[in-house]
């Protein structure tokens, strides 16, 4: 009787402990659906006419919003199974984050103000200090209540701007400030090119002093220099490349809308439509269960190589839409 009861309590145990990890299968499957991009939203005066940075100001909440409620919520500095095990989406998760950082830098800096001695928007201001919180902090403070404070300082100055009486909050879509967010931009998407395209090894020229013969840096380095992103690390710089490319994603369209006329005159249109198709070329179905990283003209594809192709591609259309800007 001993036997016969151990051997079933085993399979109790057993059948318990599999349905457990099914569950966990599930669950990682199901929080690993990322996203969907997100259309601008308008919004008219009583005169018909658009409120300026509606659309942009409106997709910087949604893309925070869209993080923190899709399924699983924000897992980042989720401490238990099965977030613990899962990479892909908190890199993805990061990458848009860093995107978010970077356009809220800019309102408070850029598009919130006029000239360099104008005062700073304080709702803009708390906005930019919460979503820099630690995403993978788990206790004290914890980032989705902090990203959710900054999307409240974000919906206040929203409505600032979009009562005519307050002439205090503005937003003001200018090609000047406009090409200060985009240098943000091409920086972020030239290291993340950078960092996919070192899946494979590849031997690269120190270029980082090129073009001034007075310059001088720090330590001094070699000529050339092997570069190579860990075995490890290539799925999480792949997904936070989509991450990022995302957000991006989501932030262009709503550029579209708001700079629309400066956009116009400076017959930028089609560099933008021409950004936002490889944005969306980074948004396809991953149809592998996992990331491959062959070699470059190898039996296996290489799927860092393609991301890095659309996201150059994107970067190169943002450099050209930053000379267009700056022309008179």
């Amino acid at each position: 009787m001993t036997i016969n009861w151990d051997r079933t309590l085993a399979k109790r145990i057993g059948w318990v402990l599999a349905a457990v990890v099914l569950l966990n299968v599930i669950l990682s499957v199901w929080w690993s659906v990322e996203p969907d991009p997100i259309q601008p939203k308008v919004k008219k005066t009583t005169s018909g006419q658009l409120i300026v940075g509606y659309a942009t100001t409106t997709s910087l909440i949604d893309t925070v919003n869209t993080l923190l409620d899709k399924p699983g919520g924000w897992i980042s500095n989720d401490p238990l199974p099965p977030s613990v095990f899962m990479d892909n989406m908190p890199a993805f998760e990061f990458g848009a984050l860093e995107q978010i950082r970077d356009l809220a830098r800019s309102l408070r800096t850029d598009f919130s103000r006029s000239q360099s001695q104008s005062i700073e928007d304080k709702d803009l201001n708390e906005a930019q200090a919460k979503f820099n919180i630690d995403h993978t902090s788990w206790l004290i403070p914890r980032p989705e209540t902090e990203y959710k404070d900054g999307v409240k300082h974000i919906e206040w100055y929203r409505a600032k701007i979009s009562d005519p009486n307050n002439p205090d909050a503005q937003f003001y879509a200018r090609a000047d400030n406009l090409n200060e967010w985009l240098k943000q931009v091409q920086k972020r998407l030239g290291s993340l090119s950078q960092r996919l395209s070192a899946s494979v090894e590849t031997e690269r020229e120190n270029t980082d002093l090129a073009g001034d013969s007075a310059a001088t840096q720090t330590t001094p380095t070699h000529e050339t220099r092997i570069v190579k992103t860990s075995w490890w690390k290539i799925d999480d710089v792949f997904y936070e490349a989509r991450g990022s490319s995302w957000a991006l994603l989501n932030f262009m369209r709503a550029i579209e809308v708001d700079f629309a006329d400066v956009l116009a005159k400076k017959n930028a249109q089609a560099s933008v439509r021409q950004i936002i198709r490889e944005l969306e070329a980074t948004q396809q179905t991953v149809y592998s269960p996992m990331i491959l990283n062959g070699s470059g003209f190898g039996i296996l594809a290489n799927h860092s190589l393609v991301m890095a192709n659309y996201i150059s591609r994107a970067n190169a259309g943002i450099i050209d839409l930053t000379h267009l800007l700056s022309q008179g």
